[in-house]
């Protein structure tokens, strides 16, 4: 806005020198050059970024210019902002429909197969180091620097597996191994590195067609073993079931033949018992008493009653 203010002033006294007010002209002229000159001494660093700046004549200066207003001298130091929130950058194939150039990046896998990787990368640039990335990179740090070593470090990952690792088990790993490589060249040159996401890895179809049928046969594989390992440990569960059923029958024998063993012992040592067992067995109506064998003889109980009255 005052740089806009200082040009109006200059050429109305511009257009003032050739008119009959002429008189008028070195004020505005000067009015207009000093406004120029104090617009031209303060620059305002907006939020998120921060400002690089270059000395005529010492040079970049070691110092960032963090966000607010900073005074400089016009002519003499230059700033250079750079924004310093987290950015992202995308390498991909374009979708169907899209109208835009193919991005993606194509490597050589373990075995020498061609491979597509679409890749998004977040970046941002480190504050306190802004004027050594200004010094040694520049301003188009991510045409220059970023896109190149994405595109190197992702090509050197892939090499590392096969073509059926990157699609099953070994995504993950390849991630973890550009981002090993792509952190620490970053840093170098004062970018830190927030992420690295793989969007889409693409095989030959052909291949992709192979792997599939195998990880299919594969699998079928693996349901008959498990329904055999199923069927053993059915088997296994009912052996263990006649086994105890077995084992428990083993123990009913033995626990009943002790305890005829205890009786028997009991009743030879004891033959009262016996005779007494015997007696209670007998049906109430029986009228004969048993008496011990010592005495040998034999009561009828019926020659004994009362005759009824």
């Amino acid at each position: 806005m005052l740089n806009l203010v200082s040009l109006v002033l200059i050429l109305l006294g511009v257009g003032l020198l050739f008119t009959p007010r002429r008189r008028l002209a070195p004020s505005l002229l000067g009015l207009g050059g000093l406004l120029l000159l104090l617009a031209n001494s303060f620059v305002v660093v907006p939020a998120g970024h921060v400002g690089g700046v270059f000395n005529i004549l010492r040079g970049v200066q070691d110092r960032p210019l963090y966000e607010g207003v900073h005074f400089v001298v016009p002519g003499l130091q230059q700033v250079v902002l750079y924004d310093a929130r987290v950015k992202e950058v995308t390498l991909s194939a374009p979708h169907e429909g899209e109208r835009r150039a193919d991005t993606s990046i194509r490597a050589r896998s373990k075995e020498g197969l061609e491979i597509g990787v679409d890749v998004t990368v977040q970046y941002r640039i480190l504050k306190d180091r802004a004027p050594k990335l200004h010094q040694e990179v520049g301003p188009g740090y991510l045409e220059t620097l970023i896109v190149p070593q994405v595109r190197s470090k992702v090509r050197d990952a892939v090499g590392l597996f096969n073509a059926a690792e990157l699609i099953s088990t070994q995504r993950t790993a390849l991630e973890t191994s550009v981002i090993q490589g792509l952190e620490e060249t970053l840093r170098q040159y004062h970018i830190e590195l927030i992420s690295v996401l793989l969007r889409e890895i693409r095989i030959p179809e052909a291949v992709a067609k192979v792997i599939e049928e195998k990880q299919t046969a594969e699998q079928q594989v693996q349901i008959e073993i498990n329904r055999r390992k199923q069927a053993e440990i059915a088997a296994e569960r009912r052996v263990i079931e006649a086994k105890g059923e077995r084992d428990a029958a083993i123990l009913r024998a033995e626990g009943e033949a002790k305890a005829i063993e205890l009786r028997g012992r009991a009743l030879k040592n004891a033959p009262e018992v016996v005779q007494l067992t015997f007696a209670e067995k007998l049906a109430p109506g029986v009228q004969t008493v048993f008496v011990p064998s010592t005495g040998n003889f034999l009561l009828d109980l019926r020659g004994l009653e009362r005759p009824s009255r």
